[in-house]
């Protein structure tokens, strides 16, 4: 049995060799744990991201994400493991751990909150890569989603940087998410042309164009009576793929189709009547 003014009589290589000696057990334990451990932990985050991949609502971004997460968690136990094979007190260790992650929570708390943003959406999937989305003032299509932030690409090709709690937190209109959608068009016309024949009209080129869907059946309607014109409303459904080119075209059609029959698209007008005293 070596006391310790033996032991302080000797030199630091000396003492660190008398250390490893007495400790060869504990060593090769802790070593051994740490092996093992390493090792499961790696086999786990693995088979964790296999099983995450094959759920067809999780984006592959959450399942990396996630198994990270697994593989670094079971590190952490590991460690404090092979720390208590040394008679490491591990109720300080983790309440020191507790307190660092806190500390890091508080300091990194608008990217913290970004990245839960960021894997609610890929979860939730309100919007994915390729659809254009409205938010915030903003229309565009959408180029990539990361857990930070998502990339946009606006129809005049600028670039758009938004970060993921600022979209989350926001109403977003997903303008490709249905298969079909409705366009309406409201056409002014004279008060001293024919309601009926404007609508029967506007009911013909919806019928005449094959982008127009059946059912639900083509609307024609009388829309508003305004200070110069009355409004004649027609309302069609169409695949979302052929939204826009439809709404130019019918738009453009009807015009034309009320030049070739008479039918006027007045200016606005304003009668004023003049009284003398």
């Amino acid at each position: 049995m070596t006391t310790d003014q033996e032991v302080a009589a000797l030199t630091i290589p000396e003492q660190i060799w008398l250390w490893l000696r007495l400790n060869m057990v504990e060593i090769a334990g802790a070593f051994a744990v740490l092996v093992i451990g390493l090792l499961i932990a790696g086999l786990l985050s693995r088979w964790a991201q296999k099983a995450l991949n094959r759920s067809p609502r999780l984006d592959p971004t959450v399942s990396n994400f996630l198994a990270n997460l697994i593989k670094y968690a079971l590190w952490a136990l590991v460690l404090v493991t092979v720390l208590a094979q040394f008679g490491v007190e591990t109720t300080s260790i983790l309440a020191a751990l507790g307190g660092m992650a806190l500390a890091i929570g508080l300091a990194l708390q608008g990217t913290l909150s970004n990245v839960a943003s960021g894997v609610m959406i890929l979860v939730q999937k309100p919007f994915k890569v390729g659809e254009a989305i409205t938010v915030d003032g903003i229309t565009a299509v959408v180029q990539n989603i990361g857990l930070f932030t998502t990339e946009l690409k606006q129809f005049d090709g600028l670039f758009v940087m938004v970060p993921n709690s600022e979209l989350w937190n926001q109403p977003i209109v997903n303008f490709n998410r249905h298969p079909t959608r409705r366009f309406e068009l409201i056409v002014g016309i004279a008060y001293d042309d024919s309601m009926d024949q404007a609508r029967k009209e506007l009911l013909a080129l919806a019928e005449a164009d094959q982008r127009v869907l059946p059912d639900p059946a083509p609307q024609a309607f009388v829309a508003s009576l305004d200070d110069s014109s009355v409004g004649i409303g027609l309302r069609v459904w169409c695949a979302t793929g052929d939204y826009l080119g439809l709404s130019w075209d019918l738009t453009e059609a009807a015009k034309a189709r009320f030049d070739a029959v008479g039918i006027s698209i007045p200016f606005p007008q304003r009668e004023i009547t003049t009284k003398t005293a």
